[in-house]
């Protein structure tokens, strides 16, 4: 998506979510309270967005650094879980989350983030991404997460 692209408005005259983009459901209560959060998936890419709203930000009213932390600790496992058949199903506690804060995000800004697993050894996974806001690269991230056990039926992720 490039920073050009125009989103159709949704009800209240807020921008709309992109083409093929549906909410997601997983994340547990935190995340349904933070996000929404949505996924798409083309081919073996998959994606990860949400719109930056008012509660989104800090007092100079850019996205908050605790949100896009928030959404680049679900980018990175939740990509993985898509990409690797091996790890479907498994919780992913994170163990060690790095983010490099490239430019900030505005209100009505679609955040949007895409990531890959580097490395799965026995016991732990290590995986990287890039967020861009409105195509814009505005954050880089890497993280360490620790193969847990099979989530519980209903459990979310």
């Amino acid at each position: 998506m490039t920073g050009a692209e125009t989103h159709a408005a949704a009800p209240g005259g807020a921008p709309a979510v992109p083409a093929g983009f549906e909410r997601l459901t997983l994340g547990g209560p935190f995340i349904q309270n933070n996000g929404p959060l949505y996924v798409r998936r083309e081919g073996s890419a998959v994606q990860f967005g949400f719109r930056v709203e008012q509660r989104h930000v800090n007092t100079l009213g850019n996205l908050h650094g605790g949100m896009m932390a928030t959404f680049c600790d679900m980018l990175l496992p939740l990509s993985v879980h898509y990409k690797t058949t091996e790890l479907a199903g498994r919780f992913l506690p994170t163990v060690s989350l790095q983010v490099d804060y490239l430019a900030p995000a505005h209100v009505s800004m679609w955040v949007q983030g895409e990531a890959a697993p580097l490395r799965i050894t026995r016991s732990l996974v290590f995986a990287q991404g890039l967020v861009t806001a409105d195509g814009e690269a505005c954050a880089r991230v890497s993280g360490v997460f620790k193969i847990g056990p099979a989530t519980p039926p209903g459990a979310g992720d």
